[in-house]
Formats: structure tokens, C-alpha cells, sequence
């Protein structure tokens, strides 16, 4: 008897009941999310649009170096 009770306290949840945990731990971790400020959502929008940029501008370098580099070796 003893083996019975410990498989059934080994028995996984029911699916119902992975969901409910799975959607409360998703709200408590929701709680815990700071919302930014105006100041900090403007100037973390200004760094992400200036990076972007940057990476723009290596990514058009490369190519139109590297579409000359090509040309000038098969060209």
C-alpha cells in the first residue's frame, strides 16, 4: 500500500491545473515589471534608433565596399 500512495503523490497535475499555475506565475511575474518613465522611454528610443542607424551604416559600408572589392578582382 505504501508504493500506491507514493505514486499517486508522484501523479503529475492535470492539465487544468498547469495552466492555472502557468497564467499565475505569468501575473506575478507581470507585477514585478517597471513601467519607464517619459524621460527614459525617449532617450532608450533616441540610443536604439542611433544604433540602428550605426549598424545601417556599417551594413551599406561593407557592401559597397565589398561590391568594389569584387568588381576590381573580377571585374
Amino acid at each position: 500500500m505504501a508504493k500506491a500512495s507514493k505514486a499517486a503523490k508522484a501523479k503529475k497535475p492535470n492539465v487544468f491545473m498547469r495552466i492555472g499555475l502557468f497564467i499565475k506565475q505569468i501575473i506575478d511575474e507581470l507585477r514585478k515589471v517597471v513601467t519607464p518613465t517619459a524621460k527614459e522611454l525617449f532617450f532608450w528610443s533616441l540610443a536604439v534608433f542611433i544604433f540602428v542607424l550605426f549598424l545601417m551604416a556599417i551594413v551599406t559600408g561593407m557592401d559597397f565596399g565589398l561590391g568594389k572589392l569584387v568588381l576590381w578582382v573580377f571585374g
